[in-house]
């Protein structure tokens, strides 16, 4: 049973907090079995809340506990350590009572099997509240302290985006908007939002975007309306601006060649009746694919292979389309996922980019003349983006770069030379990189 005094998700939180920053396991994997242990939906998510909450204050955080802890805790004491962390993000946030926090903090260290630093955990938090003023004086105020990011990360943006980098920073550092993408197989936009309605939750749709609607409030899955039916997906609007730069029609044979986990293929296969390959390397990735799909009543051939080497999969016959969403830093969607700050380091871009690289020259071949490649990212690195497909064609001069889709001309964002780039938070969308290309 559920302790009244919140004990759980912030165990729960230091525990995922020590697997992504420890060990550099992603959050949403490191939450699933946590997450598991609690019994209550708003337990996993305040857990998930606090373990954001602290990815986006670490700098500042553990700047603070040098501070406070006049001596460093022994490895075994390092789940505390956790504990403390979240207790500090969770005080300096600000959106639970102090004392509460506090209390919470020492029954969740209770929880680690700790109960020798109880008394610790609570005259440190204490103190913090104390002395906030002083303490945050004394930690070692820098750019990453300030904005929540490595240091590195901070220059490659800057570098790139001089006049719009601390706005990408702060974007990262805000709660994103919760889209959602009707399924105009199984009903019109209209009647989907009459469903929220009916349901309470206020939402609108987005303009330009046939398919996106907008929640103005959080909801939990589960209380939106058909979802499991197959009437909805989650995905963000920049996501869902893929189809379109896609140029559907019935009966197009296409390739997803980084399909999981399977977000625009559902979306291509809902806009028209395609022939549709989907291609993943990652098995886990391609089982939720498959899954997503059964959800929503649609079917493509899934391909458990490595896209950069066609001999082993491709059958010969040539694609009027072709999707690589290809792998990235995901630097535009840090505020969805803000434990990629952490993940990520300096050293990965160089082979980030190299392997879009590889898979750019992989499915070039395998286009019709005629067909169309689009290359997305969720980055805001030039490298990976327009650099990438001025690179690429240099090298492929049978390719011809196409216009954004003229449906949408006021769509967030700008041009860049080639393609187009949309920054984290420009028209509530996800940071993304999109850019077409013909080959003649």
């Amino acid at each position: 049973m559920p302790t009244p005094t919140g004990a759980e998700p912030r165990w729960a939180a230091a525990q995922v907090a020590e697997r992504v920053l420890d060990q550099g396991q992603a959050s949403d994997v490191a939450l699933e079995p946590v997450c598991q242990t609690l019994i209550s939906s708003q337990d996993r998510a305040l857990t998930r809340r606090l373990l954001h909450g602290l990815m986006r204050d670490w700098p500042m955080v553990s700047a603070l506990l040098k501070v406070l802890l006049q001596t460093p805790l022994k490895r075994r004491d390092r789940r505390v350590y956790f504990i403390l962390s979240i207790g500090l993000s969770e005080l300096r946030g600000a959106r639970e009572p102090d004392h509460a926090a506090v209390n919470a903090a020492v029954e969740a260290t209770r929880l680690a099997n700790a109960k020798h630093m109880t008394k610790l955990v609570n005259a440190l938090l204490r103190r913090y509240l104390r002395e906030r003023e002083s303490l945050e004086h004394s930690a070692t105020q820098t750019p990453s302290t300030q904005w929540g990011y490595p240091q590195w990360l901070i220059e490659a943006i800057e570098a790139d985006w001089p006049n719009d980098w601390q706005a990408i920073l702060a974007e990262g550092n805000a709660s994103p908007p919760l889209i959602l993408r009707v399924n105009s197989n199984h009903w019109s936009c209209d009647q989907a939002l009459a469903a929220l309605a009916e349901q309470g939750l206020n939402a609108r749709p987005i303009e330009g975007l046939a398919d996106a609607v907008q929640l103005e409030q959080r909801a939990a899955i589960r209380d939106i309306p058909q979802f499991e039916a197959g009437g909805w997906s989650v995905q963000d609007a920049s996501a869902q601006w893929a189809a379109d730069w896609l140029q559907l029609e019935p009966g197009l044979r296409v390739l997803d060649a980084c399909a999981g986990p399977g977000g625009k293929a559902a979306h291509a296969l809902e806009r028209a009746d395609i022939e549709l390959h989907a291609v993943e390397s990652d098995a886990d990735r391609l089982a939720q694919v498959g899954d997503g799909l059964a959800r929503l009543r649609l079917s493509a051939k899934l391909i458990h292979a490595d896209v950069s080497k066609p001999e082993g999969w491709w059958d010969g016959a040539l694609f009027d389309r072709v999707l690589l969403d290809a792998p990235c830093s995901a630097t535009g969607v840090i505020r969805r996922h803000p434990d990629i700050r952490w993940l990520r380091q300096a050293t990965d871009l160089q082979h980030l980019v190299a392997t879009q690289r590889l898979l750019l020259d992989a499915v070039w071949p395998l286009l019709k003349p005629g067909g169309i490649l689009v290359y997305v990212t969720c980055s805001v690195l030039a490298a990976e983006n327009h650099k990438q497909v001025a690179s690429f064609l240099e090298r492929h001069s049978d390719g011809s770069i196409v216009e954004p889709p003229q449906h949408m001309p006021a769509a967030p964002g700008r041009a860049v030379s080639p393609g187009w780039q949309v920054l984290p938070g420009e028209g509530g969308w996800d940071g993304f990189y999109f850019a077409a290309v013909e080959r003649l």
